[in-house]
């Protein structure tokens, strides 16, 4: 047998060459995806301000679109009835800034100066009635701005009269920004989901129409309660605080009106610990009315001013709300806390519509379950 017959084969060489049209393409790729990402982050990051005031304007013009919509079934053209509706409720709130606007921010500055000495007097309060050891200056800054932090807030003003005439026509412009097309999404709501919806297949055409009067029609009207609910407690409680002598009296009004018609289950709770723990260092006896006042209110509310101003608005999970709130506020700071559950009652009434639900089985069906008379899920 040959010597060579025994020796393995040893593989072909084979040569891999690269494309200079291919890797030109795909360098030229990589290169337009880094760049257009750029594009779009920093398109973004200038842009965001100004979608958020869209947002906004949105979510004013559903909430009055009930009434609207009810002035123009009364044979009213609808740019009129807009004007009408908005033209009121933008006077009201102009002619409550030009009221109390100076007084609102008067006692927020005096709020913000009394934190130190009113953080130092609870704490030495808590620590004298029930023993314990926390420590002041800690908690005094766990509670007021610390002077880096004024200062990084003073940079952002840098330019003297010329900072805060820059900061004030930021804020007009916003204001104008919202005012502008909450009153165009409102007057001009049909044509633009028409104009929308022809750019779309049929098909796509019938789910535009659906989600856009689903959010009018319910999210709308759940938006619009919760609005007029807040406004009255926010009334009801600035007078009373006023009454009995409570310090930053309006803030505080406004805080617990607020607070405890959108942030549910413990809004109403939060709302009134604040009063309370100023009024424990300056007049302690008011802490008490100030409970028995929320306590009478909030039955006034629950059976006489709920069911007539949103008995036949959507129903919606407690701690689903309470999430949206929060995650609102992570996103957008305080106003977004407000908007969060009204954006939340949107996606819920588009899922009610789309989705669907099943009977329950009789182990889940038990006597006492179902506290809620809206509860979707209550047998009939």
């Amino acid at each position: 047998m040959p010597s060579d017959a025994r020796r393995p084969e040893r593989p072909a060489f084979i040569t891999v060459g690269l494309d200079a049209r291919w890797l030109r393409r795909s360098l030229f790729i990589i290169v337009a995806a880094i760049i257009l990402w750029q594009i779009i982050q920093w398109s973004w990051s200038a842009l965001a301000g100004f979608a958020f005031n869209i947002l906004l304007a949105f979510l004013i013009a559903i909430s009055f679109d009930p009434v609207i919509s009810a002035l123009v079934r009364r044979n009213w053209k609808r740019g009129l009835a807009t004007a009408l509706v908005l033209g009121v409720v933008y006077l009201i709130s102009a002619g409550f800034l030009v009221l109390f606007g100076s007084l609102f921010v008067q006692q927020l500055g005096q709020l913000a100066s009394s934190l130190p000495e009113t953080v130092t007097e609870i704490t030495a309060w808590l620590n004298s009635t029930f023993g314990l050891a926390i420590d002041t200056k800690q908690a005094v800054d766990s509670f007021v701005l610390t002077p880096e932090q004024l200062g990084n807030f003073a940079s952002q003003w840098q330019g003297g009269v010329m900072g805060l005439v820059t900061g004030v026509l930021n804020v007009f412009v916003n204001l104008v920004v919202i005012i502008v097309f909450s009153f165009y999404l409102a007057a001009d709501a049909p044509r633009l989901r028409r104009t929308i919806a022809s750019w779309m297949p049929q098909e796509s055409q019938r789910v535009v129409i659906t989600v856009w009067d689903i959010s009018i029609e319910k999210a709308g009207s759940f938006v619009l309660s919760k609005i007029i609910l807040a406004s009255i407690s926010s009334v009801a409680y600035s007078a009373f605080f006023f009454l009995i002598g409570v310090p930053f009296w309006l803030p505080m009004g406004v805080f617990v009106g607020f607070v405890g018609q959108f942030i549910p289950m413990v809004g109403t709770y939060i709302g009134l610990a604040v009063p309370i723990v100023f009024t424990l260092t300056v007049k302690p006896i008011s802490a008490l009315w100030i409970v028995l006042f929320g306590t009478a209110y909030q039955q006034l509310e629950t059976y006489l001013l709920t069911p007539r101003l949103a008995n036949r608005v959507m129903s919606m999970n407690s701690g689903l709300a309470l999430a949206a709130v929060f995650i609102g506020a992570a996103l957008f700071g305080p106003v977004g806390a407000i908007i969060g559950i009204p954006l939340l009652a949107i996606v819920i009434a588009v899922a009610e519509t789309y989705g669907h639900r099943y009977d329950l089985v009789p182990e889940l069906q038990r006597k006492g379950e179902y506290e809620d008379p809206n509860d979707p899920l209550r047998p009939a």
